[in-house]
């Protein structure tokens, strides 16, 4: 994790941390070392191709400009998709032959904050190397000449790119959803049009929540992060299902026909139960963060699947999953990634699988999770004087350790720095909700008596 980009990016406040020269220079940056750039040796005439997605919060439209004005200044063509999905833009960046693709979202954050997510040629989060150099021109290390004369780059339409992105993820359903009534939370962001154009094209009664953006009304106690909204639409209109989105559409979360949230965890459980028993699965691994829930796991040894842990970021499980042919991963919040039809996680393209998965087996999606059991999970965020050194601290080292033996095999213990915020994620799991309290504020207590506690968020 750099200076800038974090485990999803450069976020931030818009025009406090990430601001619209960010954008500009970032997009100079990138349009030359895919284009001028003579460490890749491209001809002399080569012009490097970028594709460029945002969400619906009201700075994503400034940034677009800035990143298209960044890009054609150093002599590359900028390719717009207007308001898309982030795995939209992975999907095309992917199969239309990209340099590389950039997606300007802070996912499920407020409008407040935004985000720039680079995405290499391959559908890919951006390697390492490239976003130390993006960084190191930020921070002023050296100039990038800029284009003159015939050479200065174009800003393109390409709306047609999200289009063949909708009609690929139409083409991935085997079956028909005719007959299900389906509620559908886009959040007003990413996939306020995408999502129902695609349950429409394969049958399904759509019924939409939360699809009238604003620019300020993203993500706004609504989407994946405020489910209770859909499952209230979901009961009450009687429907037999629904799904919610984040605000650039990369994770998805369910909603059972009693109402019920249904988490990422219960849903890669379901998905990978079924490939198993349809012989899709073969020798291949569910891939989790260290996240995911105790109960998954217990549920996975049942039925005779292995799995993986992976650090806290869908990047991390991705790659992962591609270092070892793994087919199904993701993270208990709803980045889902089905590696034989995405290189990062989609919440539409789970959507569809799910759907499957219940319209195949002539079953419900209460009745397909019935097999797994989440543990009571408790989860504080906590701000402290320096993440490192509270992590390293004997007095917080030992109560963790003494709250883990406490549990012993009913539940586990979890101390972890966050990858996007100046906190540390105390969580627990146990047999039952006051225990893992009980594991959590021990270890908080800890923290405050070894001097390191500012205040729990």
């Amino acid at each position: 994790m750099g200076k800038y980009f974090g485990t999803d990016g450069f976020r931030g406040e818009a025009n406090v941390d990430l601001t619209a020269m960010h954008a500009f220079k970032i997009g100079l940056y990138i349009g030359w070392y895919y284009g001028a750039n003579p460490e890749l040796k491209h001809p002399a005439d080569y012009r490097a191709k970028i594709v460029v997605g945002k969400d619906t919060r009201r700075s994503s439209y400034m940034y677009e400009d800035a990143l298209a004005a960044g890009i054609v200044a150093a002599g590359a063509d900028c390719y717009l998709l207007h308001v898309t999905s982030t795995p939209s833009v992975a999907y095309v960046a992917r199969t239309e032959k990209f340099d590389c693709g950039v997606m300007i979202s802070a996912s499920h954050n407020p409008f407040t904050d935004n985000g720039i997510k680079l995405i290499n040629g391959d559908g890919e989060k951006m390697m390492d190397e490239v976003l130390d150099k993006v960084e190191a021109y930020l921070d002023g290390d050296w100039e990038v000449p800029l284009a003159t004369g015939a050479n200065v780059g174009s800003v393109i339409d390409h709306a047609a790119g999200r289009n063949r992105y909708i009609g690929y993820l139409i083409s991935l359903a085997t079956c028909s959803f005719k007959g299900v009534k389906v509620g559908l939370d886009p959040s007003n962001g990413s996939t306020w049009q995408i999502a129902k154009n695609v349950f429409d094209a394969l049958g399904a009664e759509t019924h939409v929540i939360n699809d009238h953006p604003d620019g300020l009304n993203i993500n706004k106690d609504c989407g994946s992060t405020h489910i209770e909204g859909l499952c209230k639409f979901v009961k009450e209109n009687h429907l037999d299902i629904g799904f919610a989105f984040d605000g650039d559409a990369d994770r998805c979360l369910a909603v059972d026909e009693y109402g019920r949230e249904v988490n990422g965890d219960e849903l890669m459980y379901m998905c990978a139960k079924y490939m198993k028993e349809t012989g899709e699965l073969g020798d291949s691994k569910v891939v989790t963060t260290i996240m995911s829930n105790f109960g998954l796991y217990k549920a996975l040894d049942e039925l005779g699947i292995g799995y993986e842990k992976t650090a806290v970021g869908d990047r991390y499980v991705y790659e992962n999953m591609a270092e070892n042919g793994h087919l199904i991963g993701g993270e208990q919040s709803g980045h889902i990634i089905f590696k034989k039809y995405a290189t990062t996680g989609d919440g539409v393209l789970t959507a569809i699988q799910v759907m499957q998965t219940v319209v195949k087996q002539k079953s419900t999606l209460s009745k397909l999770v019935e097999g797994v059991t989440m543990y009571p999970q408790v989860l504080k965020n906590v701000v402290v004087t320096d993440k490192d050194e509270t992590m390293e601290d004997p007095i917080v080292k030992a109560s963790v350790e003494a709250a883990a033996a406490k549990l012993g095999e009913t539940g586990r213990v979890l101390l972890r720095k966050s990858g996007t915020e100046p906190v540390l994620r105390v969580m627990s799991e146990a047999f039952t909700m006051e225990d893992a309290e009980e594991a959590v504020d021990s270890m908080i207590a800890a923290m405050k008596q070894a001097g390191k506690l500012i205040k729990i968020k």
